[in-house]
């Protein structure tokens, strides 16, 4: 691979947006638990492993290129750009979309997290807000703020193996979570889990849903 790649090699930059997302990360997810640090562990090398082919070195082209024959007049780091053929007309499209996720994501994020945590000041069961429509919000703004970053945006090697695999421990630690407020609110929380879905919105509702992250 000898053509130079646009957008890379800007290495402080990388490091500047690794150090403000994972401030974000612990800043609203403050794990404690080990499940929670290791959950958020794989949040981390998502965010290490995107920004660092963002801005530093694209090593996901330079595999394909190496090692599966990549052949592109219009290599550029980011690989939807590559594999289209469309340059930086392809880059701005992806990144006007996958910005687009992260915003609608994050905020769902932030919401999600800031009723919880209200709730959780007068020891109340919350199923108002973002909780009218699916049990753990906070996590679904995270898969979709990470899915629009780091597979429509920038897609890597990385981000597209680890995506599935935060989806599984955000489960998992998910279940975790809701066997202690079971313990804690007992048939109130059962009869709400049977109504309300774990992390995608009924049909119909994802308007209401996203228009609620305010």
């Amino acid at each position: 691979m000898n053509e130079p790649i646009a957008h890379s090699g800007v290495w402080s930059l990388a490091i500047i947006m690794i150090v403000l997302a994972s401030w974000l990360l612990y800043r609203y997810l403050a794990p404690k638990t080990w499940r929670e640090w290791a959950s958020a562990g794989l949040i981390q090398a998502f965010i290490i492993a995107l920004y660092a082919e963002m801005y530093g070195f694209p090593l996901t082209i330079y595999v394909l290129v190496r090692f599966f024959g990549l052949d592109s007049p219009d290599l550029n780091a980011n690989l939807w750009s590559t594999l289209l053929g469309m340059g930086e007309t392809g880059m701005f499209i992806s990144m006007i979309a996958g910005y687009t996720l992260l915003v609608v994501g994050i905020g769902l994020f932030i919401q999600g997290w800031r009723e919880l945590y209200r709730a959780r000041q007068r020891n109340a069961l919350v199923t108002t807000g973002l909780y009218r429509f699916v049990r753990h919000p906070q996590y679904t703004g995270l898969f979709i703020a990470l899915f629009g970053e780091g597979i429509v945006h920038w897609p890597t090697i990385f981000s597209v193996a680890i995506f599935p695999l935060i989806v599984i421990a955000y489960t998992y630690l998910s279940l975790n979570e809701e066997r202690k407020v079971i313990a804690q609110f007992g048939d109130d929380y059962l009869e709400y889990k049977q109504r309300v879905p774990m992390f995608i919105p009924l049909p119909g509702q994802w308007r209401q849903f996203i228009k609620s992250r305010h």
